[in-house]
């Protein structure tokens, strides 16, 4: 993963920029702040994730009417959503919704409050072209911070000269009493955001109970203005845990055409997941599991192959017992029914499918009356002519041959009768 924040003037060739490295977008590989021109390259395999300032964004707070999401989301339909937004936020923009662009918080659900983020729409779209112009091709654009991050902590960033803080303000009062602050529409029951430089009066209208991050080059001041502790952080984390927000400003017009969200998030997690470090034990639960599901396949594989040649060896045995004569063993159930048939035949016992036998199967399952006209034999097929048969006494007469081990079938007046396994 590759994050670029956005600079404050996309014209300015030599604006410094931060840039943060992650292997697996997990954990901070590096952190430099240089000009657009050295930063690190990438390729197809680099998630390149552009990150918003605070500076340059305001939030707002909206109430969507209800089905509005549902009928909306689709990408052919988001022109409705978006003209919803406009009219929404009219009174609460500065500027003309039209020259705004603007991003719904993720898993909006209409009916309830919904964080709205709005930014200058032509910055953006500069700053996102001056990236692809030197070769980044921006895969998801992510806030700086968020209302809900905002929630568990102030955050004091920037430069001793200019600082800047960002917190949660949860009283309207206080809200009314700086432009800085984005406020809910009358009758809603919002919090409010307070997104300004650092200085005296805004940190009056701060809640003194929620803690403070703030990056080391301000946590000075901080402290002072403050007057409590705060807590250090790292830019370079900073900016890579805001890449990990589910927030992404990448809708409306900067939708990506070419990148499906939810396959871009699905490949995102996926790769995560091969190589981040705290999935390492979890890719290791996978690798046994997975392991042991293959030894046991073909444990079981080669018991029941085992099973089978036993009994195919059992099946040998009796037919070379009995029949020591046989040198090579091919068929033994097919080789065994033809020794038999043979040790019949030289006894003069009747063989179940000799002419007698199925004369006698055949009598036994014909109509009463029936007689026949004429007999063929030809070991082992038995042709009989006789009267035409009905079709239910045919099918009845069929049956009970095969019962007996003999396949019948009847061509006009006559029937063709012969051993199901032939001898």
């Amino acid at each position: 993963m590759l994050i670029i924040t956005l600079p404050l003037q996309p014209a300015d060739p030599s604006a410094l920029l931060d840039c943060v490295q992650s292997p697996h977008g997990s954990t901070l590989g590096s952190y430099v702040r240089t000009a657009l021109a050295l930063l690190p390259a990438s390729d197809k395999q680099t998630e390149v994730v552009a990150l918003v300032p605070l500076a340059a964004l305001s939030w707002h707070q909206v109430q969507l009417p209800v089905g509005s999401l549902q009928r909306s989301m689709r990408a052919d339909r988001t022109t409705r959503l978006r003209t919803i937004l406009d009219g929404l936020l009219e009174d609460q923009l500065l500027d003309e919704p039209a020259a705004m662009h603007l991003a719904l918080q993720p898993q909006a659900q209409a009916g309830s409050p919904v964080w709205v983020a709005a930014c200058d729409k032509a910055w953006l779209g500069a700053a996102l072209a001056a990236l692809a112009q030197a070769g980044y091709q921006v895969t998801r654009i992510v806030p700086e911070s968020s209302p809900q991050a905002l929630a568990d902590a102030i955050e004091v960033t920037g430069e001793a000269e200019q600082a800047w803080v960002a917190g949660l303000l949860r009283s309207p009062d206080a809200a009314s009493q700086t432009p800085a602050a984005a406020s809910a529409p009358e009758g809603m029951a919002g919090t409010h955001v307070l997104s300004c430089q650092l200085s005296a009066t805004a940190v009056g209208l701060l809640d003194p109970d929620t803690p403070v991050l703030a990056e080391p080059a301000v946590a000075a001041l901080a402290e002072q203005l403050l007057a409590r502790p705060v807590t250090l952080q790292q830019r370079g984390q900073r900016l890579l845990q805001a890449a990990q927000s589910p927030w992404n400003l990448a809708q409306f017009d900067f939708t990506n055409a070419q990148r499906d969200p939810r396959a871009a998030a699905l490949k995102q997690g996926l790769q995560r997941f091969a190589k981040a470090p705290q999935w390492r034990a979890a890719r290791w639960a996978l690798g046994v599991l997975l392991l042991g599901n293959l030894v046991g396949l073909n444990a079981w594989a080669l018991r029941g192959q085992s099973n089978l040649s036993a009994q195919r060896q059992a099946v040998r045995a009796v037919l070379t017992d009995t029949f020591p004569k046989i040198p090579v063993v091919v068929d033994a159930p097919l080789q065994m029914a033809r020794e038999v048939a043979a040790l019949q035949r030289a006894s003069g016992s009747a063989a179940g499918t000799n002419m007698e036998s199925i004369l006698a199967s055949f009598s036994a399952l014909a109509p009463a009356g029936y007689a026949l006209t004429a007999i063929d034999y030809v070991a082992p097929e038995l042709r009989l002519s006789g009267p035409a048969i009905a079709a239910a006494d045919q099918q009845r007469l069929t049956q009970g041959l095969q019962a007996v081990g003999l396949s019948a079938s009847a061509q006009g007046n006559q029937w063709l009768i012969r051993p199901q396994v032939a001898p």
